[in-house]
């Protein structure tokens, strides 16, 4: 278990709050998108100065996310290292987004017991984003990776809609990004990089480490419930069941 996933609530707040601040002052100053949003809104990154002032900030919808990806771009294309198209959705990343993605994606693995010395099968479109950062994730480990069918294998990743599925373990992963992974009958919110709400029942997330394309305030559509009790695993992070 990673040391990040045990921390106390009180200094989560802390990083959270903190790294809050920062996407949204970069938001607003990089991004057309953000800053015509906000000033629509009349509010500015003053205004967040806790984790509770989030609700003064307006949503973000599936609709605005797919009619103005380079609006909502906070750098120029000479930055960008990559570029995906899935489900309708253009999304671009920086070497840092796709280095906080792989962290993320070793978790979820490692947790599901993947290690070093793992032969693990993937099944799916390696040009789908999530699948190359398993891939690296799965190189970072040491694992061996299997791209070929018919070989043996003791763990196979697959992709099945907007679900990762291994070793009996599920990666919530829509086109947007990969944001929770399942411990029992919930799933963590890796909330070092992303602050979830559940808005009158639904989903909301904000990216809190995105470099390129930051989501704030994004209304996912997925229905959801927070769990209030401790998770036996240890792990700190928020939990939550999908509906």
């Amino acid at each position: 278990m990673f040391e990040i996933e045990h921390v106390r609530r009180e200094e989560l707040d802390i990083l959270q709050l903190e790294r809050l601040k920062k996407i949204i002052a970069w938001a607003y100053d990089k991004s057309a998108f953000y800053q015509n949003t906000f000033q629509r809104h009349g509010v500015t990154p003053d205004d967040i100065q806790s984790l509770a002032d989030v609700d003064k900030l307006p949503f973000l919808t599936r609709e605005e996310l797919r009619g103005n990806e380079f609006e909502l771009l906070t750098l120029p294309l000479s930055s960008i290292v990559r570029i995906n198209h899935i489900g309708g959705l253009t999304r671009f990343y920086t070497r840092g987004d796709i280095r906080n993605n792989v962290e993320m994606m070793i978790r979820c693995l490692m947790a599901a017991g993947v290690l070093r010395g793992s032969i693990v099968g993937i099944r799916g479109d390696l040009s789908d984003s999530r699948l190359l950062d398993v891939l690296y994730a799965l190189e970072s480990i040491g694992a061996t990776v299997v791209l070929k069918e018919n070989f043996s294998v003791d763990t196979v990743v697959e992709l099945e809609e907007d679900t990762l599925t291994f070793k009996g373990c599920r990666l919530y992963a829509p086109p947007e990004g990969s944001w929770l992974y399942q411990c029992g009958t919930g799933y963590h919110v890796q909330e070092d990089n992303f602050l979830a709400e559940v808005v009158s029942g639904e989903l909301v997330i904000t990216t809190l480490t995105a470099q390129a394309q930051p989501l704030i305030r994004y209304r996912t559509g997925q229905a959801a419930k927070k769990i209030c009790e401790s998770c036996p695993c240890g792990r700190t992070f928020t939990r939550i069941t999908l509906e």
